[in-house]
């Protein structure tokens, strides 16, 4: 179901003006902490009401400034996550899930509970209390409660923020497998300040700069845009995109095939024929003019270059275009003036495949 934002407010030395479109799948909305984020959300959620403006998601509008149309949050079948779960401490799982079936609009059916349940792996957790939980555990309980709400539409305001890595990479397979389930059919608005996560999830981004939407597309093409590298910063931009596993080698490397070429990696462990997505940061690429020789680099790709972005300092952002995906490298500007790099050059492109560690390959599209 499509949501539609549309919102301006001003508090004094900080305004938010946010306008975007989110489909079906995941729409994340990045940016760095106190950029406005949790107030776009809550102005979904019908917690905070903006000064102008107006949301709708699908035919019916849930605010309108102008004509005095703001929907009360249990009215709008929205199903919130926030950071922190909010469980109820006094309920086990199985009672704080049926809490929230309580109040659907349509009940659940006992298989579509099972297959949530299922689908989180709640099932030896449902006898447990809040308190004998860890994060992880706890977020994804919080996670099948708002889903047996039966939402039009999920928000998630940095569900993982509060998590250790090892925490977070035991849910983000849950929040993938969500994603890609056919069944469950909801939109999901996701907020983060952290790239390795929307990488791994987001379909839409939009980038939030200040109180303000500054891009906003598919995540795709917003990854591998040079203009997006200082938004997402420089260390952490890095092209995402999508390949299917064809080997896996007795040596521990594993062999992706994308539209442009293949790529060697380690620590893949989706099983072969199975699309994933990769995400290949723009500082580990070297560029060649031409084929290099006598080098441990075991990927080598052609490719083409879409676009140069020189920086504010000595670097530059340079979009290539592999196939029909895009992967976007980092080099300095001095490295861009001798090799006399320019739009539409046929170069090569250089990846080490320790570079690519297994946080940044995901077992789904």
């Amino acid at each position: 179901m499509s949501l539609s934002v549309n919102i301006t407010h001003n508090f004094g030395d900080f305004a938010i003006e946010a306008k975007f479109d989110a489909g079906i799948g995941v729409t994340a909305l990045f940016g760095r902490s106190g950029t406005g984020k949790t107030t776009i959300v809550n102005a979904i959620a019908g917690l905070f009401a903006p000064e102008y403006g107006r949301i709708s998601l699908g035919d019916e509008v849930l605010f309108d400034a102008q004509k005095g149309i703001n929907l009360a949050p249990h009215k709008r079948r929205i199903g919130y996550v926030f950071q922190d779960g909010r469980l109820f401490p006094h309920l086990d799982v199985a009672q704080n899930l049926a809490f929230a079936a309580r109040f659907a609009t349509i009940k659940p059916a006992p298989q579509e509970t099972t297959r949530i349940v299922d689908m989180l792996g709640l099932g030896t957790l449902l006898t447990r209390r809040p308190a004998t939980l860890s994060g992880g555990e706890k977020q994804r309980v919080a996670l099948g409660r708002a889903l047996l709400s039966h939402p039009r539409l999920l928000l998630m305001d940095e569900p993982l923020a509060a998590l250790d890595g090892p925490r977070k990479e035991e849910i983000l397979p849950y929040l993938e497998r969500l994603r890609d389930d056919n069944t469950t059919h909801v939109s999901i608005i996701y907020v983060s300040h952290a790239v390795d996560e929307i990488a791994r999830l987001a379909d839409q981004l939009v980038l939030i700069q200040n109180g303000r939407v500054v891009r906003a597309g598919d995540a795709f093409e917003v990854f591998s845009d040079p203009a997006a590298v200082p938004l997402l910063g420089v260390r952490e931009a890095g092209a995402v995109m999508r390949a299917k596993v064809v080997k896996h080698a007795e040596d521990g490397l594993s062999r992706l095939r994308m539209s442009g070429g293949d790529l060697l990696v380690p620590g893949v462990t989706a099983p072969l024929g199975q699309e994933v997505r990769i995400r290949i940061l723009a500082q580990d690429i070297i560029l060649s003019l031409g084929v290099p020789s006598g080098l441990s680099t075991r990927n080598i790709l052609p490719v083409v270059i879409g676009d140069i972005r020189m920086g504010d300092g000595p670097g530059a952002a340079i979009s290539l275009i592999v196939g029909q995906d895009r992967l976007l490298a980092r080099v300095t500007a001095r490295a861009v003036a001798e090799m006399d790099l320019k739009t539409g050059m046929n170069i090569y492109a250089l990846v080490k495949a320790t570079a690519v560690p297994r946080g940044n390959i995901s077992g789904g599209t």
